[in-house]
This record gives structure tokens, C-alpha cells and sequence, in this order.
């Protein structure tokens, strides 16, 4: 069966729908909702709202986390998986997370209403947790779908010192049903999700789709460097220990490795702190961060060997102590090579050509690839901007995303990936 889909039309009832999540929000100014928060209830409430006319069955589990069923083979049946958050960022764009669950909305209709049958389920997810902005939890509601919600995360404190656990129950939820959440691995198929690219690459090429084929591993580190204070007119050149100089040399070596990289590696230096930060002092000392992300693991292994090889180098050169931490560290999930090209079929299928890019990103999909095999669709966003009140989606492009996954489902047949739910790529 070809289910039709009428791109235009589609597209503007995904703005609209975009446009009153959009308006949900902590602040007057600008579109703020962070997770377990009234506005965080009141999104909900609306998605569940658009599930229940698109003819889905709604629940909703202990973290909050809503779910819309389509269940033609009842039950018990297997699941596919489809969604994306309806958290943001502060100051956030209307398309990040919630675009994934406004496409998985409609597309899933498209099927409904065409009285397509299948021999599995689907459910369309809209977790709260993606952002991590409220509390340290990044993730936490697909880890709970995904069977992997750590208990300690119950004692995590926002900035107001309200704990996870205490935020659970104000929402009206108990944390003692957290184990409930989570999908019974025999009987979930594969998580798909379609996400805006937050990136330039699908614009620079002039498409409207792209295949996700890797969401990349990320390292972050805290560096520290140590020199001597001096005056700043008075202490010559050549017999300094001026802890900047080295720390901006050690930034610009990060920058060669990653540029040299074949993987699509980024390196970034996000935070610096200067002592004793005045005008005419040579700075002593020196913190700074550097999160690298690659798709590949062995190669972000390598660079952090060369990177920390090449720092005590430079340390050493200027006369400078250096002591390098890791306080994040987080592994490349690779999107099941069949979802790929499922995916990619679907997009053909309309017209255009799907280019494959890695998603430097983290998604939802890195906590349920502990569950299922994992696909993402990405959908072209202007200027590559995103976490940004000019965050921007066209209409056209978001109702190709739902032809897109409308076609994928036409397609897809349950013996495709049965006995491969341990069989993503790790």
C-alpha cells in the first residue's frame, strides 16, 4: 500500500503544531521548559492531546515520558519506536526534540487513517530529559525506556536544590514505578528518530534529508596549566612562564588534531579561566575545557593520547606544570547499517538524494541503543542553527521528514530486523 501524503499540507499542520509547543513556556521572553516543571506539564498534556486525535491510545510513565500506541496486532505485540524530547534548552529554537515527536505524530496518522496493517505495534515517544538543564540526568527518561535508569539519579539536585526524586513526585508521578518504564528488550524491534541536523553540511549541500550515520563519542577534559606571576612590563620575553601563552598553545594543537582527523572529529575549547586576571599581570594559572566529539572511538582515543602527549610537551618547552582530567566521557553510538538504508530508501523514494553525516550531537538514541538498533533522519536547518531562538525548520522540509517516515513504515516488514536487537554496529 502507498499511503499519500500531501507534503505542503502536512508541513503547515507540523508548523502549526510546532507553534503551540512553541508558546509553552518558563519565560514571557523567549521559549524556556525544562524538564518536570509546570510548563513540562503542560506540553505533555498538549502532546497527548494531538496522540489521542491522531487516533493513538495515550500513557504516560513515571518520569513523565508520553507514549502514544498504535497496537493493529494487539498488545503483546513487538514494538518499533518512534520520537524524539519536548525539553529545551534556555533561550531554545521551537524544532530541537520537539519536531521528532511532531513528524513521528503525523506521520504515524498517515498510517492510521489509511488502515495499513502490520504484524508489530508502534509507539511514538516524547521523552522530557534529552537537555539535561534542569538536572545532571542527561537522558534519563530513554535510559528508563531503555531499562537503564541509575537510582542514584533520584538524589541529583537542580539549582533551586530540589532533588530528582523530589521533582518526580511533585509532577505526580512515584520514582518507585521508574523500573516499569522500561520496554521489555524481546519485544522492541528499533528506535527511530528524526531530528533537525543542528549543523550546516544538508544546507551546504541542497537537501532537505539526510541519514544519520553515527552518533559521535565525546570526551571532555579539564586542563590546568601553572606558570609564575610577573609584571607585565617588566619580566622579558624570553624569561617567562606565562601559563596563557602555553594553554592558548595547547587549544591551537587540539584544533590541528581535530582538523587532521578523518572521522569528522570537532575539538573545542568552551571555558577558560585566567588567574590573577588582571591587565599587567602575566597570568600564573590557567583552566580550560576540551570537548572532543568524533564517530569513531579509536580515532577520539587516539587524539586524546596525542593531545596529552603534545601538552606536556609545550608544558615543558615554556617551563610550565599541566595536569589534564577527564569528567565526561560518553562512546560513539553507530546507527544500525540496515535502518540506514531503509531510511535512505524512503527518502529516494520522494526524489532526493539522503547524503550520510554524523550527528556530533547527542540524541535519545544513545540511551535506547542499550535497548534496540537505532536509525535517525535528519531534517535541513537554516544556518545550521540550533540552540537559538533562530533555530528554523522549513515547512516543506519537515513534511518531506513525515512522507519520509510514512514510506519507511509502508515498507517495513517484521522478519527485517527480528534477532538483530543486539546487532547495531557497536
Amino acid at each position: 500500500m502507498r499511503i499519500p501524503v500531501d507534503i505542503a499540507a502536512t508541513g503547515e499542520r507540523a508548523a502549526a503544531m510546532l507553534e503551540a509547543l512553541g508558546a509553552i513556556s518558563q519565560s514571557s521572553d523567549n521559549l524556556t521548559r525544562f524538564f518536570l516543571t509546570p510548563e513540562h506539564r503542560r506540553a505533555a498534556d498538549l502532546v497527548g492531546d494531538f496522540m489521542r486525535a491522531a487516533g493513538l491510545d495515550v500513557s504516560e510513565d513515571a518520569l513523565g515520558t508520553v507514549r502514544g500506541h498504535w497496537q493493529p496486532a494487539g498488545p503483546d505485540a513487538p514494538r518499533l519506536l518512534i520520537g524524539s524530547h519536548i525539553d529545551t534548552v534556555a533561550n531554545a529554537g521551537k524544532y530541537d526534540g520537539t519536531m521528532g515527536v511532531v513528524v513521528a505524530l503525523l506521520a504515524l496518522e498517515a498510517v492510521v487513517k489509511a488502515g495499513l496493517k502490520r504484524p508489530y505495534g508502534i509507539d511514538v515517544l516524547a521523552f522530557g530529559d534529552e537537555e539535561g538543564t534542569r538536572f545532571p540526568t542527561t537522558l534519563s527518561t530513554s535510559a528508563a525506556a531503555a531499562g537503564h535508569f541509575l537510582p542514584s539519579w533520584l538524589g541529583a539536585r537542580d539549582a533551586d536544590g530540589l532533588s530528582l526524586d523530589e521533582a518526580i513526585r511533585a509532577y505526580g508521578k512515584d520514582p518507585a514505578a521508574i523500573p516499569a518504564a522500561a520496554y521489555d528488550p524481546d519485544k522492541v524491534i528499533a528506535y527511530v528518530e528524526a531530528h533537525i541536523e543542528q549543523g550546516p553540511v544538508l544546507e551546504a549541500e541542497g537537501e532537505p534529508l539526510g541519514i544519520v550515520s553515527a552518533i559521535a563519542g565525546a570526551s571532555r577534559l579539564s586542563i590546568t596549566v601553572t606558570g609564575e606571576a610577573g609584571h607585565a612590563g617588566t619580566v622579558p620575553m624570553r624569561m617567562r612562564r606565562d601559563a596563557f601563552a602555553g594553554a592558548a598553545e595547547m587549544a591551537l594543537v587540539a584544533e590541528k588534531i581535530a582538523r587532521a582527523d578523518r572521522h569528522g572529529m570537532v575539538a573545542t575549547v568552551g571555558r577558560l579561566h585566567v588567574e590573577p586576571g588582571s591587565v599587567n599581570v602575566i597570568p600564573s594559572r590557567v583552566v580550560f575545557t576540551l570537548d572532543l566529539r568524533s564517530g569513531s572511538d579509536i580515532s577520539r582515543r587516539e587524539a586524546l593520547t596525542e593531545f596529552e602527549r603534545e601538552a606536556h610537551r609545550i608544558a615543558d618547552a615554556r617551563g610550565l606544570g599541566v595536569v589534564i582530567s577527564a569528567f565526561h566521557e560518553v562512546g560513539t553510538v553507530p546507527c544500525y547499517r540496515d535502518l540506514q538504508l531503509r531510511l535512505r530508501n524512503a527518502v529516494a523514494d520522494l526524489g532526493h538524494r539522503a547524503p550520510t553525516l554524523p550527528s556530533g550531537a547527542g540524541h535519545d538514541g544513545q540511551a535506547m541503543s542499550r535497548l534496540c538498533p537505532i536509525g535517525m533522519l535528519f531534517v535541513r536547518c537554516r544556518g545550521g542553527i540550533s540552540h537559538n531562538p533562530a533555530e528554523y525548520a522549513a515547512r516543506e522540509d519537515i513534511g518531506l521528514a513525515v512522507a519520509a517516515l510514512v514510506r519507511f513504515i509502508e515498507r517495513f516488514e517484521l522478519p527485517q530486523l527480528t534477532g538483530s536487537v543486539q546487532g547495531a554496529e557497536q
